[in-house]
């Protein structure tokens, strides 16, 4: 089983002493939001969890214990950093500071492991297509070498995200054709490998890979283990990730970015996140009467090794 740390809320940035203890302690428990009084129990054992996806705009907070993690577990990273400032990520470090951390990062886990992420692209008139490769030059020169490779998407104009950030610039098919062709003529200048995130355009013609975030086979990379041959469903629309577990819970994360989907609320979430109990197995809250308990299925994917072959000098 692939665990994911970060899909719900940056729980390395806001949580993580409770996401430390729960690795300590051996098990999670996590809410199911579609159906609150289902309760899932996930063993956190390396016999049975091959790898632990973190995402976070932030790993600052984590660096000085996270080798109770990766020493014990196989892990990969992924970590956004993108063009934009406290008027649309408002909790999140600014560039240099988040550079910075990436290479402290780095420094523990090594590149390999590493997956910058410069998404979701999106157009205002103050990240015009000109401010975003600017950006993204400045952040090439400084991260090329020291992650694995780049990964970008462009924004999903969903019904939320409409009214959050109604001086959004609706991009065309020309638009987005001319920043990844900008994207991808920087990140192969540096020798930064690049690829896109969930969408069906092939931008191959300016040296973009059309890829998945996390693939076994990348993991596999990562860590120096070898996975099943397994199929890789996705995990959302355009998708074609392999599937992870996600240990957090929505409604959570307070760094406020203007595009989030996991957050129906600014407030909402601060609130929640202030009553958070970092000795619960739950992220969010406690057990509850009537909730119904029940052990996630997990088994191991990775490729059985083959037997030690015995020397007797017969």
């Amino acid at each position: 089983m692939i665990i994911n740390t970060g899909g719900r809320t940056d729980t390395v940035q806001y949580f993580s002493p409770w996401l430390l203890k729960r690795f300590e302690e051996g098990f999670v428990f996590v809410r199911n939001p579609l159906f609150p009084h289902k309760v899932t129990r996930y063993e956190l054992d390396p016999a049975v969890v091959d790898c632990v996806v973190f995402c976070s705009k932030n790993y600052a907070p984590i660096l000085p214990r996270l080798h109770e993690i990766a020493g014990r577990f196989n892990t990969h990273f992924q970590y956004t950093i993108t063009a934009y400032g406290p008027d649309v990520e408002p909790g999140v470090p600014d560039i240099d500071t988040s550079c910075d951390t990436l290479l402290a990062l780095e420094r523990q886990v090594g590149a390999q492991r590493i997956c910058w992420r410069y998404d979701p692209v999106l157009l205002t008139n103050a990240y015009t297509v000109e401010r975003h490769l600017q950006t993204f030059e400045h952040l090439c020169a400084r991260l090329s070498g020291h992650v694995d490779r780049c990964i970008f998407s462009f924004v999903d104009l969903y019904e939320k995200l409409e009214r959050n950030m109604p001086e959004l610039i609706v991009m065309g098919a020309a638009q987005k054709d001319a920043l990844a062709r900008g994207l991808g003529e920087i990140a192969n200048r540096h020798g930064m490998l690049i690829q896109t995130c969930a969408t069906r355009t092939d931008y191959s013609a300016h040296g973009i890979l059309s890829g998945s975030c996390v693939t076994l086979e990348m993991l596999g990379r990562a860590n120096g283990v070898a996975f099943r041959t397994l199929a890789h469903k996705g995990m959302r629309r355009n998708c074609r990730c392999f599937e992870m577990r996600d240990i957090g819970a929505y409604d959570t994360c307070p760094n406020g970015c203007r595009y989030c989907y996991a957050n129906r609320s600014p407030e909402l979430a601060r609130s929640n996140h202030a009553v958070h109990d970092p000795d619960s197995p739950l992220l969010l809250g406690g057990l509850a009467s009537g909730d119904e308990i029940s052990f996630a299925d997990q088994r191991s994917y990775l490729r059985p090794r083959d037997p030690v072959q015995l020397d007797l000098g017969i």
